[in-house]
């Protein structure tokens, strides 16, 4: 891990238990090394990592799905801000490998954050974008 440490990937405006069991830190790291430091490295500009780890107790609190990937259970989740969201998006999407990539609200030019995760295998590639409709948040193909 040369860009994150340890602290803002299980950061949490939660004052709940926010640490990753071992096989969960594996994930993290994975993301980490794989991912992370790479688009970092390739974008030249620093990436701020808003969310990462949950424990589940963080996850529910802030009315993450039952299923979340930012849990790393199977793989791991993070979302991101830079200078430009819209360009990380399409940094990762056209030079990375990854499980699932959300262009999370905003607008049709620039996305309020990047979430992306990764499995050490079977990504799927999928590529979302969510939006409030009717107060819901609701997750469609792009």
């Amino acid at each position: 891990m040369k860009y994150f440490t340890w602290k803002e990937l299980t950061r949490s405006s939660k004052n709940l238990p926010n640490i990753p069991n071992y096989q969960q830190k594996k994930n993290i790291e994975y993301l980490v090394d794989h991912l992370l430091d790479p688009v970092r490295e390739k974008l030249g500009k620093p990436i701020i990592v808003t969310s990462c780890f949950r424990s589940e107790q963080v996850n529910k609190a802030v009315g993450g799905a039952k299923t979340s990937q930012h849990m790393a259970n199977n793989g791991a989740a993070a979302d991101l801000k830079c200078y430009n969201n819209s360009f990380l998006f399409q940094l990762i999407k056209n030079n990375f490998e990854f499980d699932q990539m959300i262009w999370e609200f905003g607008d049709l030019n620039q996305p309020l954050w990047v979430h992306v995760s990764l499995k050490e295998k079977n990504n799927r590639k999928q590529i979302l974008r969510a939006e409030k409709i009717k107060g819901k948040t609701v997750y469609k193909p792009m």
